[in-house]
Formats: C-alpha cells, structure tokens, sequence
C-alpha cells in the first residue's frame, strides 16, 4: 500500500512538473543573443549563443514598427511580428511583439498561438474581438467572449485559444500586441483545415463539418491568405 501511495505521489508530481514547464523556461544568464553559427558560439540554452564579448545594442534592436503593415489583402489585415527569428536578442526571454494593421472591417481571422499568450492594446480605431473557451463538455457549446475596443483599452487572450479581431469601423485600425513567448507559433484556422499540404481528406472533413462533400472541395479550392509576414 505504502508503495502505490508513493508512486501515486511521484505520478503526481511528474504531471504538474511538466504543466508549470509548459512556457518558455527561464534564462539561466543574463541573455542569449541568438547566433546560426555554433563555431562563434560560447554558451547553448535553447540556442547557440553569441559570445558575449562582441554582443552589441543592435543585437537587441529592431526597427520598423512605425510602417504600417500592407492590408490591401482578401482578409484586410497585417500582422508585424518581432520574435527571435528576427530580433536575436530575444533568446530565452519568452516574449515577443507584433504590430496588427487592419483595413476598415479588416479581419484578423480566427487563429490560435499555441505556445503564448497574447496582450493586446488599441492605438487607433475600434476593434471588435473574442476568443472561444475550449470544449467544455458533453451537449455544451463552447462559451465565446467578445468586447469592443478604442483607443488605449486593452485585452487578453489566453494561450492556445481561438481567438480573433475585427475593425468595425470605417476607418483604418492599429493594434499592439505582446505574447508571452519568444516564438508564440501561429495556426490560423481556415488555413490550418482547408489548406492544408496535402489537404486534408474531403470526406473527413465533410464528415467532421456535417456538410456536403463538395461544400468542402470548393473550401479546399480557395487561396488561403496568410496575413502575418516578419521584418526584415
């Protein structure tokens, strides 16, 4: 009996050990500037570190966020993200910045960050935005949360969840946002499941859609727009 409790406790322990690890863990040095070439490398968490001895203020700098991103898009957004694949100095920081444009009733559609959560502040116009709570159960819908936003309010979106914004108004919107992790990831949805490479069976999704056969291949027809792109 002794030994089931025991290793009841170690089960236990193991399962929450690995869920308070589930973000970026936490640097072990001051920073780890980011570096593609492990010959110049003098320490690795995470990623090949430059030295540093020639670690300089550029490594930590990025310009850019002043230019508004190119909505003339069919979904009439653009993301601006700065996260370690373009600003080295965020290694083993776990955070990361976007700038968000949106078009008038430009959309930035529903997708999720599966390794980040997300704050989001209003610099101009008004935004309508929510997220979807995860399944909650047997003949339950999953509960949608959605606010207007103006200027200087501000709102999160947990991380992993379905989440969305939309410019109601008619003229154009801007947004920032931080995320809770250096490389949040990005799956948009309607990207995810019709365009994906290969596609996804037509018949899985008709099934799992209950629509038609054909509701899904002309879905699957479309050009899917990724309206995220990095500086560089």
């Amino acid at each position: 009996m002794a030994l089931k409790s025991f290793v009841l406790i170690i089960t236990i322990f193991a399962v929450v050990t690995s869920i308070s690890h589930a973000s970026d863990p936490s640097p072990l040095q001051d920073f780890c500037v980011a570096i593609n070439d492990p010959m110049a490398a003098v320490f690795v968490n995470g990623k090949f570190c430059k030295n540093p001895k020639i670690v300089t203020a550029e490594d930590f700098f990025r310009p850019g966020l002043n230019v508004a991103g190119d909505t003339s898009n069919p979904v009439g957004s653009a993301v601006t993200a700065v996260n370690v694949n373009n600003l080295a100095g965020l290694n083993t920081l776990g955070i990361s910045f976007a700038r968000i444009d949106y078009a008038p009733y430009g959309l930035n559609p529903p997708h999720t960050h599966p390794r980040a959560s997300e704050i989001l502040v209003v610099l101009e116009g008004t935004l309508y935005v929510g997220f979807v709570l995860s399944n909650p159960g047997p003949n339950m819908k999953n509960k949608l949360l959605t606010k207007i936003l103006q200027p200087g309010d501000v709102f999160v979106f947990p991380i992993g969840l379905i989440h969305f914004q939309l410019n109601v108004g008619k003229t154009n919107a801007v947004a920032f946002a931080g995320l809770s992790s250096q490389n949040p990831g990005v799956i948009t949805i309607a990207n995810a499941v019709f365009g994906s490479d290969p596609p996804i069976n037509d018949n899985l999704l008709a099934k799992a859609f209950q629509v038609d056969k054909k509701v899904v291949d002309y879905l699957q027809s479309q050009f899917w727009w990724d309206n995220s792109y990095r500086l560089v």
